[in-house]
C-alpha cells in the first residue's frame, strides 16, 4: 500500500488552502467534526482496507494497492 498526494497540483493547492482556512478540517465538508480532521477517519478506514484503491473524499490523497 502507498498513499500519495493527488498529481493535479491545482487540486492540491486548493485543498491545502481550504485546510488552512478550516484549521485542518476537510474543506469539502460543512461541519468541523473530529472525524473530518485531515487525514479524515473515512480515508483512514479506506487505507486499512486492502481492497480499496482510490482518492479520499476531497481528492487530496490517493491510495494505491501496490
Amino acid at each position: 500500500m502507498s498513499v500519495r498526494l493527488n498529481e493535479n497540483k491545482e487540486i492540491v493547492a486548493k485543498i491545502k488552502e481550504g485546510l488552512k482556512k478550516k484549521d485542518g478540517y476537510c474543506p469539502c465538508r460543512l461541519q468541523k467534526l473530529p472525524e473530518y480532521k485531515c487525514i479524515c477517519e473515512e480515508f483512514k478506514q479506506q487505507m486499512a482496507d486492502p481492497d480499496f484503491e482510490g482518492y479520499c473524499h476531497c481528492k487530496l490523497y490517493y491510495k494505491s494497492k501496490d
